[in-house]
């Protein structure tokens, strides 16, 4: 299929683990570039010149490129459509819309969490100081959006890309032991039991021991 997934070598982007989880939730083939961002790799005119944005992930597909994490997985949802492959998106439209919207929400809102709690206080070491008011208030949006949302293991039956996503925003605070209700981080932990979520940790595992 000639399928690339550019990712950074720390595996801390949740973007990246976005689309990393979609690829193997379809069981769609794939090789997987890395790239040093602190090193400025991405900037380098090689991938710049491929990438629109410059930034990570991006899905080389034959000579398609695309980036931007949720344009990725509708894209490889369209391309590699049910029943063939695995549904990562609901069948029915106001579900798959609502889908749609919660990924574009924990992209698009949530700043302070993002910048108090980042992927690296998930995937490395836990965060040390409290929420500041600007988070906290942040994170009470986040606990009653999500409680609403979240009515069983999955937020529509059966699993989405969606659940990962909320999941990562929910991990964020409960990786840092920030006070999430129960059922919330029941939610997050179950979610993160997945076999790709488990495959992406393994790879930040790896990352950590190569930087020692």
């Amino acid at each position: 299929m000639n399928l690339k997934l550019y990712v950074n070598s720390e595996f801390s982007s949740p973007y990246a683990m976005s689309v990393f989880v979609t690829l193997k939730e379809k069981g769609i083939p794939f090789d997987l570039e890395v790239l040093d961002l602190d090193a400025g790799q991405h900037r380098e005119a090689a991938y710049r010149d491929l990438a629109l944005n410059g930034r990570i992930p991006a899905l080389v597909h034959g000579d398609f490129v695309l980036t931007e994490s949720s344009a990725i997985t509708e894209y490889l949802e369209e391309v590699f459509p049910a029943p063939e492959y695995k549904a990562v998106y609901p069948r029915a439209s106001q579900q798959r819309a609502r889908a749609r919207e919660i990924q574009a929400w924990l992209r698009s809102d949530l700043m302070p969490i993002r910048e108090e709690r980042s992927t690296l206080t998930v995937f490395h070491e836990p965060a040390t100081q409290p929420l500041s008011p600007e988070a906290r208030a942040a994170a009470d949006k986040l606990v009653r959006a999500a409680d609403k949302l979240v009515q069983g293991a999955n937020l529509f039956g059966d699993w989405t890309i969606a659940d990962t996503d909320l999941a990562m925003m929910l991990q964020r605070l409960v990786h840092s032991g920030d006070d999430v209700p129960a059922k919330l981080k029941d939610y997050a932990n179950a979610q993160w039991q997945r076999e790709p979520i488990q495959q992406w940790l393994a790879l930040v595992e790896k990352a950590k021991l190569a930087a020692r």
